[in-house]
């Protein structure tokens, strides 16, 4: 694992920390956090993009040029339904996915224009709203078992970063990422921008990522980091439950933790996948997730604004309480998909006993390109899925 003093880069050096200092000391999130004991997200993006005509096959990200009414459109929705901070419709706004549709010189035009659309629905919300860069994954595996180098990385995530501060973007928001080598290449892309940053990884696979990295090590490796996030936690995954007992790992961090989990569990039915999250599940999981320790509370895959506006009325009127156990989740969300988290020792999935590579040394497929939940699976098969976590 690669561990950076992200500011003593050579692309960068000491301009871009002090340019990085004076961004996180006037960060308007951080702003918020010191006075505010949560704030609420947004829910999805492909999902409610989808519901709005975006068709299989087609990057979410050209509507913030050629149907930018609809992004803002989807942005005051979130607003109206209660959300304090928003992501931009850019999670895949890097060179490598923009490749795939022939438009990798777009990165930082898309990320850019995807900025400012979020800035023109926050600055007219009449309170503080935020607006949130996203940046997925590259889609790539990267160096030494993938063949995308920490340079590369840097650079690809450096052009988007740019591109959304130019666009107004109050902070970055580094979401669904697998490998401890490509938040730390997010990281110090960020640190060159000289933008303020936060990052959740997704944590799909027996309560670890698909690269291996379970909460309390991604925990250590936030503390580690210099300039470090703003926020750190999870996003995606499988479930509402799964996620909360994740959250419950990254206890003694010592920063504001992020929850955005999916509205349930996806199912297939009549040629779509649909999650099965009522807006009532959400406002348990809401209110669980606060008890378990974040602050920052949203939601992903599934997550409408009915969503949102439930979540909105249980973190204010119910009353907190006490860090839930994992029996009190699974009693009110439903099971979870494993019996292990994967932080006890020990406690690595069953897959790894019977001898296959341990998926912290080497990932379950081979090297090259890999969709690493960025080569949208809605567009490969029509499926109603998020593209922030796909």
């Amino acid at each position: 694992m690669r561990i950076k003093n992200l500011p003593q880069v050579p692309l960068g050096g000491k301009q871009a920390f002090e340019s990085l200092m004076d961004a996180t000391m006037t960060n308007p999130l951080q702003s918020i956090l010191s006075e505010r004991d949560w704030l609420l997200t947004d829910g999805a993006t492909g999902t409610n993009l989808f519901n709005m005509g975006l068709s299989s096959g087609e990057a979410p990200e050209f509507w913030n040029t050629d149907r930018p009414a609809e992004i803002r459109r989807l942005h005051a929705a979130a607003v109206e339904a209660g959300s304090d901070l928003f992501l931009t419709n850019s999670f895949g706004a890097n060179a490598s996915r923009l490749k795939l549709h022939g438009a990798a010189h777009r990165a930082h035009e898309l990320s850019k224009a995807a900025a400012e659309l979020g800035r023109d629905v926050a600055d007219a919300a009449g309170r503080d709203v935020i607006v949130a860069g996203s940046m997925g994954p590259t889609g790539e595996i990267m160096a030494p078992v993938g063949s995308l180098t920490h340079e590369a990385a840097v650079e690809m995530f450096h052009e988007q970063a740019a591109g959304l501060k130019d666009g107004g973007a109050d902070v970055i928001w580094v979401e669904t990422i697998s490998s401890p080598e490509e938040f730390l290449a997010a990281a110090e892309a960020c640190a060159l921008a000289g933008i303020a940053w936060c990052g959740t990884m997704s944590f799909d696979t027996a309560g670890r990522t698909m690269m291996g990295v379970t909460s309390n090590s991604l925990a250590a490796l936030v503390e580690k980091i210099s300039p470090g996030p703003t926020a750190f936690g999870a996003n995606c995954g499988v479930g509402a439950s799964d996620l909360v007992r994740t959250v419950l790992g990254f206890s003694g961090a010592g920063l504001p933790i992020i929850a955005k989990g999916n509205a349930g569990i996806p199912k297939y039915s009549n040629g779509c996948i649909h999650y099965d999250g009522t807006p009532d599940l959400m406002a348990d999981y809401a209110a669980l997730v606060r008890d378990a320790g974040a602050t920052i509370i949203g939601g992903c895959c599934g997550t409408t604004p009915a969503h949102i506006g439930k979540m909105r009325e249980a973190l204010e009127t119910r009353p907190r309480g006490p860090r839930p156990s994992p029996e009190e989740i699974e009693a009110r969300l439903g099971r979870f998909s494993s019996a292990s988290d994967g932080t006890r020792p020990g406690a690595a999935p069953k897959r790894e006993r019977r001898g296959r590579r341990r998926a912290a040394v080497q990932p379950p497929r081979a090297p090259g390109p890999l969709p690493e939940r960025s080569r949208a699976p809605e567009r490969e098969t029509g499926a109603e899925l998020e593209p922030h976590c796909s």
